[in-house]
């Protein structure tokens, strides 16, 4: 995950140390600014970011969101991270050695290494962290990877050891990914309640400075961070639920940094030259994709022949060309097209409304009334698909609405506010349909998603799914060290996926991002980690920064 992704909301020009500028229309001087001048690295200024959704909390393990894990990880760090080219290096240890057999790993920590509050962190944060992380009491989505640890342990202060029971081949990934947390702050309490998710202490670049609900989080430069310095003094993130809006501050110059859709990248910014002016554009393919799900334990969609009826319903290619303008890839497998999980031998259904009426038909639905509408045991198909405020998943929900409607199953859609998508919904189990996206880790293993074990509240196999087959495979697939054989492995998941469809794939997408040319010290182009891999080296020149004022 990229060491970027801030946010911030309308009332900031009020409530933070802000930019007397940033609250007022842009005028005709900025245009005349002339970004391409070389300007020497300096430290300060502020970087404002926009997200449509709020952290529920900043504990991420727990949260098990994107919204958490996007501003968690400017606060704490991992025992590992991935460099520019996705190398694994030291993030709190400088150096790691693994035993010869692949059981067991020693990590050596950094010395001298403090929290924001001048406290040691220690290996014993790290072992703490990992019993959070393992407590069932905890429900930690993220539990299954340590759990396979059969004894972890500290030597000493600088020294943390854990031995497998087999050889797990995503276990350095998975120790990139766990954010460490403070033990003698948290030590006996309910990570669910503590007060410390929404008042963090942490040892990265940056901590919490306020949080104001519904508005704004604000970070500043952690003076003891375990990685030296930032650059930008300040990071705020802006609450902004609706894109459009996010685009009107990019516009007005009130916000730095946003995700685009495609209309916007494609369309509006190149044909306003005052935009173009100021606006740096990146594009990159993701590891990520988006998707329907269906709730497996709802009927009828525990009946295979319904769900690829559906599938076959569903004109992927209408959705990319229409929703996302050509800037997505249709996709067979839950991996980034083009690397070596991603099966070539798996073609995406295709839109074939014949095949689905025929498949329907097999499975007992018939129009006995003629209005268009199927029925079975004296039911019409109906159902509610639900996704969260994100106009391209709404867009992409109204195609699927008319393209299912041609085939005689009504469909209604609901779009939901992020923070009670994921709470009144998701986890507890309570919808027919969705439509939302995975953003996925380098290492193939997607036991978290998949596996029949991982489906209590808050874990991430939400849907329900359950074959032994698969689990089997997911199961294979950890203790598999040679590339080759682990490759098949997974192929051989993406094909089984692909026949059960419990998902459908909507698109593999790009990452669209707009950056005021006011920043610098991005990476262009960007290397394989993405251009967030270094946003602690970015810098705002004096004369590019807003003029700052302590509102009161």
């Amino acid at each position: 995950m990229s060491p970027l992704l801030l946010n911030l909301n309308t009332a900031i020009c009020l409530s933070l140390t802000l930019l007397v500028a940033g609250c007022n229309a842009p005028n005709e001087k900025q245009y005349q600014i002339d970004y391409t001048t070389q300007f020497p690295q300096v430290s300060g200024g502020t970087l404002i970011n926009a997200m449509t959704g709020e952290p529920s909390g900043l504990i991420s393990m727990i949260a098990g969101e994107s919204a958490s894990s996007a501003i968690s990880s400017n606060i704490f760090n991992s025992l590992l991270k991935y460099d520019k080219n996705l190398e694994l290096e030291g993030d709190l240890v400088a150096h790691w050695e693994i035993s010869t057999d692949q059981k067991t790993i020693t990590f050596k920590l950094k010395p001298n290494l403090k929290w924001a509050d001048n406290n040691p962190l220690t290996s014993a944060d790290v072992l703490f962290t990992w019993q959070a992380v393992t407590n069932e009491k905890n429900a930690s989505p993220y539990a299954s990877d340590f759990l396979l640890v059969k004894k972890a342990e500290t030597p000493d202060a600088q020294t943390f050891r854990v031995t497998y029971e087999q050889a797990y081949a995503p276990a350095l990934d998975s120790w990139a990914g766990l954010q460490i947390l403070p033990k003698h702050l948290l030590e006996g309490k309910d990570l669910h309640t503590t007060a410390f998710a929404r008042k963090p202490i942490g040892s990265h670049y940056y901590q919490l400075d306020s949080w104001k609900h519904g508005e704004h989080l604000k970070l500043s430069k952690n003076a003891n961070s375990v990685l030296g310095p930032a650059q930008i003094d300040n990071l705020v993130t802006r609450i902004i639920p609706d894109n459009s809006a996010q685009f009107l501050e990019l516009m007005a110059d009130n916000i730095d940094l946003m995700g685009l859709d495609p209309i916007k990248y494609s369309r509006i910014i190149p044909a306003r030259p005052e935009l173009q002016k100021k606006l740096a554009l990146y594009k990159e393919l993701g590891n990520s994709y988006t998707y329907m799900g269906f709730n497996l334990k709802h009927k009828p969609f525990d009946d295979v022949r319904v769900r690829r009826a559906i599938n076959y319903a569903i004109d992927k290619q209408e959705i990319i060309d229409g929703v996302y303008l050509g800037l997505g890839i249709n996709i067979a497998s839950p991996y980034k097209p083009g690397t070596r999980w991603s099966n070539p031998a798996l073609t995406p259904y295709p839109y074939d409304p014949a095949k689905a009426r025929s498949l329907l038909k097999e499975a007992g639905f018939t129009d006995s009334n003629g209005d268009g509408i199927l029925e079975r045991d004296g039911k019409p198909f109906s159902f509610e698909i639900i996704t969260n405020q994100n106009k391209e998943r709404e867009k992409s929900a109204v195609l699927i609405q008319r393209r299912l409607k041609e085939v005689g199953i009504d469909v209604q859609i609901r779009a939901i506010e992020w923070a009670s998508f994921i709470s009144r919904f998701i986890k507890t189990g309570d919808f027919d349909v969705v439509v939302l996206g995975w953003g996925l880790g380098l290492d193939p293993d997607q036991y978290n998603i998949w596996h029949s074990s991982q489906q209590a509240p808050g874990q991430f196999n939400f849907i329900g799914y359950n074959n032994p087959k698969v689990d089997k495979l997911l199961e294979q697939g950890r203790l598999e060290l040679n590339p080759d054989r682990r490759m098949e492995v997974y192929h051989q998941f993406s094909a089984t996926l692909l026949e059960d469809s419990p998902i459908i794939y909507l698109s593999a997408g790009y990452g669209l991002t707009a950056i005021h040319k006011r920043v610098k010290g991005i990476d262009d182009p960007a290397p394989p980690a993405g251009i967030g891999h270094n946003s602690q080296d970015w810098y705002i020149p004096k004369s590019l920064r807003r003029n700052e004022i302590s509102a009161h």
